[in-house]
C-alpha cells in the first residue's frame, strides 16, 4: 500500500516542475521574485491550484495576472515533462500563509512586551 494518495503524489511533482518552468522558461521581466509555495490538486486530478508567493507587494496583482494568462503555457509544458494520461489545469492563487504568519508572530511579540512593561 502506498503511504498517500495518487492526488498529493501529483501535487508534489507539479509544484517541483511549475516552479522549474516559472524560472527557467517563462521570460517575463515584469514577473517579481516568485515561489511556489504548494500545489492542490483534486482527488480527480482535473484542476491543479498553485499556490504562489510573491516578495515585493507592489507585484503581486501583476505577478497573478501574468501567470495566469500563461497557465496554457505552463500546461503545454507540463505535458511535455510529465507522463500522465490528463494534465490538470492550472490555477495561479496569492499564497497569503506567509503574511498571516508573519501577522500573528508580530501580534506574539507585541503582546510579550506589554505584559513585562
Amino acid at each position: 500500500m502506498l503511504p498517500y494518495k495518487r492526488s498529493q503524489r501529483v501535487s508534489d511533482l507539479l509544484r517541483k516542475e511549475i516552479a522549474d518552468i516559472i524560472m527557467n522558461r517563462l521570460k517575463d521581466p515584469r514577473i517579481g521574485f516568485i515561489t511556489v509555495t504548494g500545489v492542490d490538486v483534486t482527488d480527480d486530478i482535473k484542476i491543479a491550484r498553485v499556490f504562489v508567493s510573491i516578495l515585493k507587494e507592489e507585484e503581486r496583482t501583476t505577478s497573478i495576472e501574468i501567470l495566469n494568462s500563461a497557465k496554457n503555457f505552463v500546461r503545454s509544458e507540463l505535458s511535455k515533462r510529465l507522463r500522465m494520461k490528463f494534465i490538470p489545469t492550472v490555477e495561479f492563487r496569492l499564497d497569503t500563509s506567509i503574511e498571516y504568519g508573519n501577522r500573528i508572530e508580530r501580534l506574539l511579540r507585541e503582546a510579550g512586551k506589554s505584559e513585562s512593561s
